[in-house]
């Protein structure tokens, strides 16, 4: 069950539910430069459709053992809504492989750290929550990184830096979304949905990009989907310990990890005001997180 307050938490406790949440993290990251590997050769819905069945897989196992099984799992009460989940999610990640591969990772990264601002915006519009001052501050001050990263070098703007702005709204819009139905439907249920959907929208189009692999890069898909389900078990397992806002702020070691990854693996040229935009959209990130669970 997950605990309302982190400080009620014994210190084992907290120390295994932050192991969790930064072993998760550090997957997504390593999963995430998997992706760009694979992206640059392969087309991004064909890595997506593999990434998805055992996604999907997972999620079923999940399910079968979750009390009522699959068939009580599966009952929603926003199915409608739990579905567009699924579409959303699965397009977006098919959109986030394609800028990892065309944008490069660490500045894909760097904008993808404005999610969370993101969704703050829209959830004050669309769910009628309320936002602090200080709040609100930080959603600026992140934003305005957002646009140094996207300053143009010189005469020339790269307009495909632009993929990563529309994906990380997705996935904002897919947050605020998850939040909607968690009012009607349990996690479990909105995690069912999101594994089976996704699976089967991106499987009606994947066979159609199926490209033959060398056998070490279906090792590398082998990966991929190990690292996939693992960093999501990982993560479930951290926020049965934790409140969301005790794991929100390691997820901002993504930004990090890319930083990293990009230049020393992946050879990509990071200017200096991507590395400034970056800084400061993760520093408005935790001036909103800090705001948030000081009022509450």
């Amino acid at each position: 069950m997950p605990r309302s307050s982190t400080l009620l938490l014994s210190r084992p406790e907290l120390r295994r539910g932050y192991a969790f949440a930064l072993s998760a993290i550090t997957i997504f990251a390593l999963q995430d430069g998997i992706s760009k590997h694979l992206g640059q050769t392969y087309s991004p819905v064909f890595v997506t459709m593999i990434r998805y069945w055992a996604f999907a897989a997972f999620a079923l196992v999940l399910a079968g053992r979750a009390r009522g099984g699959i068939a009580a799992t599966a009952r929603s009460k926003s199915r409608p809504l739990q579905v567009a989940r699924g579409v959303l999610l699965a397009l977006q990640i098919v959109l986030a492989i394609t800028c990892f591969a065309v944008i490069g990772l660490a500045r894909t990264q760097a904008i993808f750290a404005a999610t969370p601002l993101i969704a703050t915006v829209m959830s004050v519009v669309l769910l009628g929550e309320t936002a602090r001052p200080l709040r609100w501050a930080g959603v600026v001050l992140g934003l305005g990184g957002v646009l140094l990263i996207l300053k143009p070098h010189g005469d020339f703007f790269d307009a495909t830096v632009l993929l990563a702005v529309l994906c990380s709204v997705m996935f904002a819009s897919y947050s605020v979304m998850t939040r909607l139905a968690g009012r009607l439907d349990p996690p479990m249920t909105s995690f069912f949905y999101t594994g089976v959907v996704g699976c089967a929208v991106v499987s009606a189009v994947g066979p159609f990009y199926w490209t033959n692999m060398s056998p070490g890069d279906w090792a590398w898909m082998a990966t991929l989907c190990l690292t996939s389900v693992t960093s999501h078990y990982l993560l479930i397992k951290a926020y049965n310990i934790l409140d969301a806002s005790a794991v929100q702020p390691l997820a901002y070691l993504s930004v990090v990890y890319a930083s990293v990854m990009g230049p020393v693996i992946f050879h990509e040229t990071v200017s200096l005001t991507t590395y400034a935009g970056a800084a400061i959209v993760v520093g408005g990130g935790l001036l909103s997180i800090w705001s948030e669970r000081r009022g509450r």
